[in-house]
């Protein structure tokens, strides 16, 4: 039996879709995340999300209520899917940071924005605006915490989403022959001189890695 490791606790569908495939999976959470105190002042007239994670925290604050007046500017559907429900008006959403700067930076550079992140965000989507000279500021909602351990079961493949996660992972273990499945493109490149043994998601989405696994192993 195929032996799969996920980097992060699957929803008990994901989980099933793995089991229903005959894959034994094995489930640890490499990263943590967890909400911090912060100040809704200052706020720019477009809001920017890359992560469930900051709008959860964001949410948690009932002065957010008020700020369904702006327009959103967001990374993943989850993300949008998210934000949409809560109320706002999501203006545009991609897979990746680098996208939504381009549009950002290309479309709507004349605007103002505040860019909700965590401790760990990469330099990605702030660096572009700065070049660009687009007016924002940035507020930290969440942090991550690198959880790492070590994996004593052999497995054929680990399942990764987030550069994080495999910073963490890499702590205590090493990646030898594994099958190595990515999120996406973030994710893979902090894998760059480590492996070669990497597939990439269609979609930035844990679905999409399932579907990856499964697609591979069939």
């Amino acid at each position: 039996m195929i032996q799969i490791l996920s980097t992060k606790t699957l929803l008990d569908n994901q989980r099933e879709a793995l089991t229903n495939a005959n894959f034994n999976v094995i489930e640890v959470d490499f990263i943590e995340t967890k909400s911090q105190a912060f100040e809704l002042n200052e706020i720019n007239d477009n809001l920017i999300f890359t992560s469930q994670n900051a709008v959860q925290s964001f949410l948690l604050d009932p002065k957010s209520e008020d700020l369904k007046t702006k327009n959103v500017f967001c990374v993943g559907l989850k993300t949008k899917i998210l934000l949409s429900e809560s109320g706002f008006n999501v203006i545009a959403y991609t897979g990746y940071a680098e996208d939504l700067a381009e549009i950002i930076t290309l479309i709507y550079s004349s605007e103002s924005y505040t860019f909700f992140s965590g401790n760990l965000r990469r330099e990605t989507l702030p660096q572009a605006l700065k070049e660009a000279k687009v007016k924002f500021n940035e507020i930290q909602v969440y942090e991550t915490k690198l959880t790492p351990q070590k994996i004593k079961t052999p497995v054929d493949a680990i399942l990764f989403f987030s550069p994080s996660g495999i910073e963490s992972y890499l702590k205590e273990n090493k990646i030898k022959n594994e099958t190595c499945f990515c999120i996406g493109t973030t994710t893979s490149s902090a894998l760059d001189g480590i492996t070669k043994n990497i597939i990439i998601a269609d979609q930035p989405t844990i679905e999409d890695v399932i579907e990856e696994v499964i697609a591979e192993y069939k």
